[in-house]
């Protein structure tokens, strides 16, 4: 195979991969979701990215130890070290108990990983789970490289070296994500533990050296990587806005225990933005689309892991409705071609397929390059001289690598209806059985009659349509 070759952004560059320890494996951690409210579509890009990832590093024979965490508590409102809880400030919105605001959207976090084929990694991991390791990470750096405020324990990031080399950033100027705490010894300084103000009482809080509080929000995944994965593991990765504050803080953490340069990870990586024409997908305006928003206007969720396989990970992804509407019809093509290879599993032998397995792997091995694989695998489902059992053979190579289950899904499961939609799949088809016999009679009347009825529900019926789809049904 190719040698798989990785973008990292430490260092700015390509670099080849090969495992620290091939004896254990790769070893990969994922930031992942803060819980207090559901995924935006944004937020799933960076899982659709790392798990082709795992799915390409498996796919080359590595065997993978793969960390996701959820972040059940610690994080703010802001990136740094300002503002409420986000966990907390959902379950005072909410008016419930913060723990069952996790597990909420925890279930509905894996629900969406699910949707969308996403394999589930090796460990899930709750930050709440490991707060007695926190409290002994803080300790075992205190001493050296921390101080207290009466707000908490703060990390002195003038104590490690090239503290900031991530981000590429020597000082804070300018920099609108850094919020002031008072006392601080310098700007991009970041808490370790946030001791509760006098009076206050949080949902979530534990007993600490440095008084009764929480974790700051970086601890949580310094302490969760090595526990799982090791002090030095292979890849992190994450959203491309943690380049700036978080994974700089996670890396000075990171060398604070060891004692040493080793940032943690052998590669930094980092997907970038989903983007409207309004600007990044975030959910600040407290209006943000959810999978199940693209659902709810009649797409499937697949389609939306095909617009994301669509673009270069590391580039920025432009999300409109149009944009998604072609990665379905690109879905539902692929689809309909796979289904009448099946039909001729008995056409004779031709040439090989080898050809654009070598291609897939190019491709992949190029960073991760979806966009170029795909066409790959367009030509070979379209190669006709290659017999259709061949091609399906070789098309479960880039089932494996790219995540689209074209092996198993049927034209079917992509008949998604919009949630305004009222009319049942049971009353289309019969209704559609009935036209065709009124078209078979030549009764056109009624036939004509039936499409309108049809289209009055939402229904558009699709004659001649080359997918062969029939009906669809129409946003309301």
């Amino acid at each position: 195979m190719t040698t798989l070759s990785l973008y990292d952004s430490l260092s700015r560059s390509l670099r080849a991969f090969t495992p620290l320890d091939p004896a254990k494996g790769v070893r990969v951690y994922s930031c992942g979701p803060t819980v207090y409210n559901y995924a935006h579509v944004g937020n799933l890009r960076a899982y659709v990215f790392t798990d082709t990832l795992s799915r390409v590093l498996a796919w080359k024979g590595h065997d993978l130890t793969h960390v996701i965490n959820i972040t059940d508590v610690g994080h703010l409102t802001s990136d740094a070290d300002a503002g409420d809880d986000k966990m907390e400030a959902a379950a005072k919105r909410a008016g419930k108990d913060i723990w069952a605001i996790a597990r909420h959207y925890t279930d509905a976090f894996k629900q969406n990983l699910a949707d969308l084929n996403i394999r589930t990694p090796t460990h899930l991991p709750l930050a709440t789970d490991h707060i007695a390791e926190m409290i002994d990470f803080a300790a075992a750096i205190e001493e050296e490289h921390c101080y207290r405020l009466d707000s908490g324990l703060y990390f002195d990031v003038t104590t490690v070296p090239d503290y900031g080399r991530l981000a590429r950033t020597a000082d804070d100027a300018g920099e609108s994500r850094i919020d002031p705490v008072a006392g601080k010894r310098h700007a991009q300084d970041f808490a370790i533990w946030r001791t509760s103000a006098p009076g206050e009482k949080r949902q979530m809080e534990w007993n600490s050296p440095w008084g009764r509080g929480a974790p700051g929000w970086h601890l949580e995944c310094s302490v969760m990587s090595k526990k799982y994965l090791g002090e030095s593991f292979d890849i992190h990765t994450g959203g491309i806005d943690h380049r700036e504050i978080h994974h700089p803080n996670e890396i000075a953490q990171n060398q604070a225990h060891c004692g040493c340069g080793d940032t943690g990870a052998a590669f930094w990586m980092h997907n970038n933005f989903l983007v409207e024409r309004a600007g990044k997908m975030s959910k600040s305006s407290g209006e943000f689309l959810t999978l199940q928003s693209l659902v709810d206007r009649g797409f499937h969720p697949l389609a939306y892991r095909m617009l994301c396989l669509q673009a270069h990970y590391r580039s920025e992804l432009e999300f409109s409705w149009d944009n998604l509407a072609a990665a379905q019809v690109r879905l539902k093509r692929l689809v309909q071609a796979i289904e009448g290879l099946r039909a001729r599993m008995d056409a004779p032998q031709k040439g090989s397929a080898a050809a654009y397995r070598e291609q897939l792997d190019a491709a992949v091995s190029e960073d991760l390059n979806t966009p170029k694989a795909l066409p790959v695998l367009d030509a070979l489902i379209a190669d006709k001289k290659v017999s259709p059992a061949d091609r399906l053979a070789a098309m479960k190579d880039f089932v494996e690598v790219l995540g689209l289950p074209l092996d198993t899904i049927k034209r079917e499961d992509l008949r998604t209806r919009p949630a305004s939609a009222t009319i049942d799949e049971a009353t289309i088809a019969e209704r559609l059985t009935q036209r065709q016999e009124a078209r078979a009679a030549k009764d056109f009347a009624a036939s004509d009659a039936i499409r309108d009825e049809l289209a009055a529900a939402g229904v558009e019926v699709m004659d001649g349509d080359p997918l062969g789809w029939e009906w669809r049904v129409t946003a309301g």
